[in-house]
């Protein structure tokens, strides 16, 4: 059941935290957002077959998987990297995915650099027939406009609202949405400073900002102090950080509050978007190297 009656939740003087994971323990936090309106509009049109588009431990996947089993669509995931065709029982991620019902088809990831030109799309309407196409991470125009729905009236006496950056609908959202003299700091995943002009198409204030070295070495990338962060703040908050986005963000957030980077009066809002699925497939990868597990 699709819950959005949360509450924010204190974790000092100045910060608190929006927990959308708890929307829904499959279709959780911004992926909901995202879905929505391009799930009404995929009804509308009659489509029912959904095709996006991710890599091996997505969220996005993941979350399509299970809503198109929910709501009555089939769905087709076009998955970056060939050689996942033979893992997928020691991939949690997509072996979740195909339970839920979810068809692959693995790419090399060059060709999968062409996923957005108009000759790759058709010929995967020609293999696949007429569906309906969600991008990468779920962003676009209609996903924009459920992540516009995040904040409510509750959140507008915060000065900074905080969130992690994949594909950049989540921040968008939050931009268009904010009241003037709310500041949106992004957390981006990636490294690298090229999601701005990503965000530039939808957002239509200049609210907003990024803090872009807080990605511990790209997207997928993981350190031991920030293993240690997100099991230290899961024991005491009682609240899970995934290690790709939220934990990555959180650990921003406290290390600028550290260093005195918010006014002393600011309120703070972090808001949590999910992907907690994703520490499963995190884990095994750690266990590999050797090192602390994810709580």
């Amino acid at each position: 059941m699709i819950n959005l009656d949360i509450c924010n939740i204190c974790i000092n003087n100045q910060l608190s935290v929006k927990p959308e994971y708890l929307i829904h323990r499959f279709i959780s936090g911004n992926k909901y957002r995202k879905l929505k309106y391009n799930l009404q509009k995929a009804k509308a049109l009659h489509k029912d077959l959904l095709l996006t588009f991710g890599g091996a431990y997505s969220n996005h996947i993941a979350a399509t998987a299970y809503a198109g089993k929910l709501y009555g669509f089939k769905t087709i995931g076009v998955i970056r990297g060939e050689e996942l065709v033979n893992r997928l029982d020691s991939n949690p991620t997509l072996k979740f995915a195909e339970d839920c019902g979810m068809q692959f088809k693995f790419i090399d990831r060059e060709t999968y650099r062409n996923k957005s030109e108009n000759d790759f799309v058709e010929n995967l309407k020609t293999e696949f027939g007429d569906f309906y196409l969600i991008p990468e991470g779920g962003t676009n125009q209609l996903a924009v406009k459920g992540c516009e729905e995040i904040l409510n009236k509750d959140d507008f006496d915060f000065d900074f609202i905080c969130c992690c950056v994949g594909t950049g609908g989540t921040i968008s959202g939050l931009i268009n949405s904010a009241k003037p003299q709310q500041k949106i700091l992004g957390f981006p995943a990636l490294k690298g400073d090229f999601i701005r002009e990503d965000i530039r198409k939808f957002a239509k204030k200049d609210n907003w900002d990024l803090i872009t070295h807080y990605h511990f070495g790209g997207y997928g990338k993981i350190k031991p102090e920030l293993i240690a962060f997100i099991n230290d703040f899961k024991h005491k908050y009682q609240i899970p950080l995934d290690p790709i986005y939220t934990g990555k963000m959180m650990f921003g957030v406290f290390d600028l509050m550290e260093k005195q980077f918010f006014p002393e009066d600011a309120k703070i809002l972090a808001i949590h978007t999910g992907g907690l699925q994703g520490i499963e497939g995190m884990n095994i990868k750690l266990k590999q190297k050797g090192w602390p597990q994810i709580d």
